[in-house]
């Protein structure tokens, strides 16, 4: 199991230790959220954060983008440090051209749908794409709850992209917790997005190695 801390739910006054914990941790990803208050009700962080924090850390960027017209600013991204780009299926009018941009790029690609998405919509893009990101709870805000019907749509994802005979992880961002980390990993899914989980945690190290083994 892929975890990816997202640094959504970090301590903002203190990035560099949280950073750095995660370094130490045994977290494979940073994940950052990237929320533009247009394609969701919220502004989170952009570029000037997320090229600081690629000075202080050493695992690879996981960026989802919860923006409008994101192909504006898809090599601004590279160049602040991300090494994976998500883009939102339902922000994106050409999502093909889209992903052939981030791959020329040099990143890997990702899809990210809403939970009224189907899966069944990304037969024909995932040839193309490296991750998809199935989002189990409604973008825009961390501390939401899991929405239970996403069990459902991983073992539905799963089995196109098993008859397909392609590679593509299953990434999940949504109220992960350690308690559901197991059922999510048999329904099929390969990344596990936690923030609250991670950050709130007594320990966050010990809720990473939890998540990391379930």
């Amino acid at each position: 199991m892929i975890v990816a801390p997202s640094l959504l739910a970090a301590n903002f006054l203190n990035l560099e230790a949280e950073c750095k914990m995660l370094n130490e941790s045994e977290a494979d990803w940073f994940h950052l959220d990237v929320m533009d208050g247009r394609f969701v009700p919220n502004i989170s962080f952009g570029l000037p954060v997320i090229s600081q924090l690629r000075k202080a850390t050493t695992k690879p960027f996981d960026v989802h983008l919860m923006i409008e017209e994101p192909e504006k600013y898809a090599e601004a991204f590279k160049n602040a440090g991300a090494d994976h780009l998500i883009v939102h299926y339902e922000a994106c009018r050409h999502l093909h051209r889209n992903i052939q941009q981030i791959k020329s790029l040099g990143m890997k690609a990702g899809v990210a749908i809403n939970p009224h998405t189907r899966v069944e919509l990304l037969a024909d893009i995932l040839c193309d794409v490296d991750q998809i990101l199935i989002m189990s709870v409604n973008p825009g805000f961390g501390g939401q709850t899991f929405i239970p019907h996403t069990y459902q749509k991983i073992r539905d994802l799963k089995k196109i992209i098993h008859d397909c005979g392609l590679n593509v992880l299953i990434e999940i961002d949504g109220g992960v917790t350690v308690e559901n980390a197991t059922a999510l990993n048999h329904a099929g899914a390969n990344v596990l997005v936690a923030g609250n989980t991670v950050f709130s945690s007594p320990d966050p190290k010990k809720a990473i190695s939890q998540l990391k083994n379930s």
